[in-house]
């Protein structure tokens, strides 16, 4: 990517650094687009000048990793990280997603086939403005193409310079562990929150080679946030926060590998997030939690 330095860091916060691949340090809570665009995922949502000073805002906050994808609009998302972002500074990382096609804010269809995936890839870098895209993920493994065949498309485009790491997007931990005998993957993408513990056999798989997990729908799509998380009051008053700020502090303290990107459009809602990395949960509380996410 083109770069131009980075200001003076932020104080570390409690949300640290991964390395992506092995090697490229990420800081843990991140940043995700798709709350940029309209209901659905589809079209624009609101003045475009808002996304992108959300989007500069977080990376003023110390955000280095932004999650986007292709369909998220279509190509809406992606525009405006290039809009705010480009040229991109060198310790940010810009991950994102191909293999669906949308027709309408219901309409999703996978497309896995090596031609399609190739045309996604080459589209989103010229959206993205970019001649290497860091992180791209395959959005769902189709289920009427062979897995190699999905992830050799990636992995040819990787060989050309095209993009850095493969990532997934929804999928088992034996599929991970079948996609892992084929290439090499840094990161997954299943939905896992303090509610939803559902992957957590994909989450043992990602500890175990060292693979990054992003959690999408990290707060339970507002769930927990709302009246629903009230059970979460007694925490946030100890220490000060919000029910979503424990919730993220949950996943951060939960495993090492847990990246999560929660998105919002709103420059409050930013700030609210990544006050969740100055949250340090004690024993007891991750105790209560663990309690609360088996109820």
């Amino acid at each position: 990517m083109s770069s131009v330095p980075p200001p003076v860091p932020p104080p570390a916060p409690s949300d640290g650094a991964f390395l992506l691949g092995g090697e490229l340090p990420v800081r843990r809570l991140g940043y995700g687009t798709a709350q940029l665009t309209g209901p659905g995922y589809w079209g624009p949502r609101g003045d475009r000048r808002d996304a992108v000073a959300v989007l500069r805002a977080a990376v003023e906050q110390g955000v280095t990793l932004i999650d986007t994808a292709d369909n998220y609009g279509p190509g809406v998302a992606e525009e405006l990280v290039a809009e705010a972002l480009h040229p991109y500074r060198e310790d940010l990382v810009i991950a994102t997603k191909g293999g669906v096609v949308r027709t309408g804010d219901s309409s999703w269809h996978i497309a896995g086939r090596p031609e399609r995936l190739r045309a996604m890839c080459e589209a989103s870098l010229r959206r993205l403005r970019t001649d290497r895209i860091d992180l791209y993920q395959l959005h769902r493994l189709d289920p009427q193409v062979p897995m190699a065949e999905q992830l050799g498309a990636l992995d040819a485009l990787r060989q050309e310079g095209k993009i850095r790491y493969i990532g997934l997007d929804t999928l088992t931990a034996d599929q991970l562990e079948q996609a892992l005998s084929l290439t090499g993957i840094a990161s997954v993408q299943n939905r896992f929150n303090l509610l939803d513990r559902a992957s957590d056999a994909v989450l043992k798989v990602c500890e175990t080679h060292g693979l990054a997990f992003l959690p999408w729908f990290p707060l339970a799509n507002g769930a927990l946030t709302g009246e629903e998380a009230a059970s979460l009051d007694g925490i946030a008053e100890r220490h000060g926060a919000t029910r979503g700020q424990i919730a993220l502090a949950w996943l951060l303290h939960r495993s090492p590998v847990l990246c999560p990107t929660p998105g919002t459009g709103s420059p409050a809602h930013l700030a609210e997030n990544l006050g969740a990395r100055g949250i340090r949960l004690t024993t007891e509380d991750m105790s209560r939690l663990e309690a609360l996410a088996s109820a």
